[in-house]
């Protein structure tokens, strides 16, 4: 049976932290700035070398390992051993004061900020939730409110201007604009449709081929070839309709972070005003002053999974309410709904203990 080899030091220091934490305040080996609540023997998985490891720790690793394993799990044994040799390593580095190195030390400090910078974005977002009343107002004016037309039409892709030219020749004699669809596009997946695009509004599709469809009659074709940066067109429009804007409960998981992202944009705009700042680095004539500049996302934030997507935007930013049709090959990409800051990243692991062995 093929033996394979699975570290599981993957939590970090965040989770690392939470075990320097549980230590008692009355130990020895332990730094004195680190002393925290003593952890109750009824409450503790584990005792090494006096200092108890709480079931808590072996809870956040157990759920950590299984987000990051995509469900996979590991025999409790196999996670409490490697708990002990985390904290075996951490009382190693206290008893040879590597706590008080200044790589260490800086560590430790780009770690607090980190914590604390996440710590104030949830606080926030915590005490300033999104309400529906919220969700409801931005619905109607930025969703609701929003009037346009829908365009249901084929098309045929091909390479040069004159390629187009002669299609459109063959239709002008009474060609099937399906069969020759079917035949010349390069649009491969409505190539087997007839060119067929289906129903989509003008902001969908790159403007040229917009003001083209708009432009038509129903029932038309283009005379002329359509240019854009996907090649040459012949389209014909099929019907026109009023664009029905989504739902509220359609777009509503869209608009909360959305509304998230503003109110902390807020927050932090005001901190900014009321702050006194000095840049001490010379600027280059790319990067805006200090007085206008905007506020600036905090890189080292990590938002709360509760709350997905609460880090700030740019002021400008609207509501991306879903397409109401299917996605032509010649548009430009939908506006896609806000999106989560990316994590920071967190402070760089000690060495990892010995990998604990699991049978596949």
């Amino acid at each position: 049976m093929k033996k394979k080899f699975i570290p599981l030091l993957v939590v970090g220091t965040a989770l690392l932290a939470g075990c320097n934490q549980e230590k008692a305040a009355d130990t020895s080996s332990a730094p004195a700035a680190t002393a925290a609540p003593a952890i109750d023997k009824a409450d503790a998985i584990a005792v090494v070398n006096g200092q108890y490891i709480a079931k808590s720790t072996l809870e956040a690793l157990e759920k950590e390992i299984a987000e990051r394993s995509h469900g996979q799990t590991f025999p409790k044994e196999k996670l409490i051993e490697e708990l002990i040799q985390r904290e075996l390593l951490v009382q190693d580095a206290a008893q040879k004061q590597l706590d008080k190195s200044p790589e260490v030390l800086a560590q430790l400090e780009a770690a607090k900020k980190a914590l604390l910078t996440q710590a104030d974005l949830q606080n926030f977002i915590k005490a300033n939730p999104v309400t529906d009343a919220e969700i409801k107002a931005e619905y109607d004016s930025k969703v609701a409110a929003e009037k346009g037309i829908e365009y249901k039409a084929s098309h045929i892709l091909v390479k040069t201007e004159a390629e187009a030219k002669k299609l459109i020749a063959e239709l002008d004699k009474g060609a099937d604009f399906t069969k020759l669809a079917n035949k010349n596009s390069l649009d491969a997946k409505e190539s087997q449709n007839g060119g067929d695009l289906g129903w989509f509004s003008a902001g969908q599709m790159v403007a040229p081929f917009s003001e083209a469809v708009a432009a038509l009659e129903k029932g038309k074709y283009t005379k002329e070839p359509v240019k854009t940066q996907f090649g040459y067109h012949v389209i014909l429009k099929e019907d026109s309709r009023p664009l029905t804007p989504p739902s509220l409960e359609a777009v509503k998981e869209q608009l909360t972070p959305f509304l998230q992202r503003k109110k902390v944009q807020g927050m932090i705009e005001t901190l900014r005003k009321q702050a006194k700042v000095e840049i001490l680095v010379p600027l280059t004539d790319e990067q805006p002053k200090a007085e206008a500049a905007p506020a600036a996302e905090p890189a080292t934030a990590e938002p709360a999974k509760a709350a997905e997507g609460a880090a700030p935007a740019p002021a400008e930013e609207k509501p991306a309410a879903p397409a109401t049709a299917e996605k032509a090959p010649v548009a430009a990409e939908p506006a896609k709904a806000p999106e989560p800051v990316k994590a920071a990243e967190k402070p760089a692991e000690p060495a990892p203990a010995a990998p604990a062995e699991t049978k596949k």
